[in-house]
């Protein structure tokens, strides 16, 4: 069987991380997607060291794998014409300039839905089409910063501190790929398109609704509570150990009682300090000294293995590496084998979309294009000759037309 959005063409006008991330995961999904670039290509081509070169910086192939790039010169009415040809032949169209650009270049939604009325159009920004906050720039930390984010991690009493990686770029990736897989559903039973407004502030809303949900329905404001888990139980911590650390999971009567049984501290749920959840809570310091205690007779990974096999959740903290070296990781089918051009080795792997089907699975055996690698295919694909294709790809006069104003 073919994948779910085989047969579906997706215009890809995203750069950097949050558009492209959407669009990757339509790609492990089978979808023919079209990165269309300028001249200079998209800024993460060059992003980062390490292995990158030649355009295929680690962080463009890690989200760019399996799509087709076309090179485009959107300011000239060749490449606009193009652009027009393409949309009418495409399903999704995606964007994440600034609001006002895409309209600007005369791509806009009102547009597209004229060349193709059922289009599903996609904008992501950072703020959303509409608002006060519409035309500021935004990138992942500051959305981080004005959202609230920043203020939920770390200890009680510790200065703002950004999540340690691009969390917002990401989740808002991911939301908009799944509002265009549902507006592809809702456009099979309609036979309507759509005009989808993903913000990275909206999303950074969601992905926190476990504890804004909480505020707003009873007004609870969450503070900062270290590693303590979402329970704020004692035995929902980070505890240091002989070697490493290692995370409990010990939140309800049973998981406690069986974390005492492994550290061979039965008489602690005998205790009437801690004889119930909530005593536990009000005597919790007493608590994770006499845990601690006992998790310093062990290496971290023993009692991870312990505790497990007793049905009591606990983790050891890893680094990245030690975690992707877990059996468990290649188990899961997460890495997908590539060979990329121009990256020293040439073989490595990428994610794959973190979800697994019985049959016609999400992945990719193609590598993240060269930039504008498949511009001649493309143009052949909508009926342009050999003159046709040269005048669209001769490069233009200095000055010919005014930037647009990302």
């Amino acid at each position: 069987m073919s994948k779910a959005l085989n047969a579906y063409r997706v215009l890809d006008f995203t750069h950097v991380l949050s558009g492209p991330i959407a669009t990757n995961f339509l790609t492990l999904l089978g979808a023919d997607v079209i990165k269309v670039e300028s001249g200079a290509g998209d800024t993460m081509r060059n992003y980062g060291g390490g292995r990158g070169n030649e355009g295929m910086g680690p962080s463009f192939v890690s989200v760019n794998s399996g799509k087709r790039s076309m090179v485009l010169d959107l300011k000239s009415e060749a490449g606009l014409e193009v652009a027009r040809r393409l949309i009418a032949k495409a399903d999704v169209v995606v964007e994440n300039f600034r609001p006002g650009v895409i309209e600007r270049l005369g791509l806009g939604y009102e547009v597209c839905r004229k060349i193709k009325p059922d289009i599903i159009f996609c904008s992501v920004s950072g703020f959303g089409q509409s608002g006060p906050l519409k035309f500021n720039p935004a990138i992942d930390q500051i959305i981080q910063s004005m959202s609230g984010l920043m203020n939920l991690s770390g200890e009680p009493g510790s200065p703002p501190i950004r999540v340690g990686f691009p969390v917002v770029d990401t989740y808002t990736g991911l939301l908009a790929a799944f509002a265009m897989v549902a507006a592809l559903l809702q456009r099979e039973r309609s036979g309507e398109g759509q005009h989808i407004d993903v913000a990275m502030f909206d999303a950074s809303m969601v992905m926190m609704i476990s504890v804004l949900g909480p505020f707003l329905v009873a007004g609870e404001k969450p503070a900062k509570q270290g590693n303590r888990g979402y329970s704020m139980s004692p035995t929902a911590d980070t505890f240091p150990t002989a070697r490493g650390s290692i995370t409990l999971g010990a939140v309800r009567q049973e998981q406690f009682e069986g974390l005492c049984q492994v550290i061979g501290r039965a008489d602690l749920v005998a205790d009437p300090r801690f004889a119930d959840r909530k005593l536990r809570f009000q005597n919790g310091q007493a608590l994770q000294a006499e845990v601690t205690r006992e998790f310093m007779k062990g290496p971290a990974e023993e009692w991870e293995r312990r505790l497990n096999d007793a049905g009591v959740a606990a983790g050891v903290v890893r680094n990245l590496d030690e975690a992707i070296a877990l059996e468990h990781f290649n188990e899961r089918g997460l890495k997908l084998p590539m060979t990329v051009p121009g990256m020293d080795g040439a073989s490595m792997q990428v994610l794959n979309a973190g979800f697994r089907y019985a049959h016609s699975a999400p992945g990719v055996d193609r590598p993240p294009p060269r930039l504008g690698e498949h511009t001649r295919e493309i143009l052949e694909e909508l009926g342009y000759g050999p003159h046709e294709m040269e005048a669209i790809l001769a490069k233009p006069e200095k000055g010919a037309r005014k930037e647009v104003k990302k």
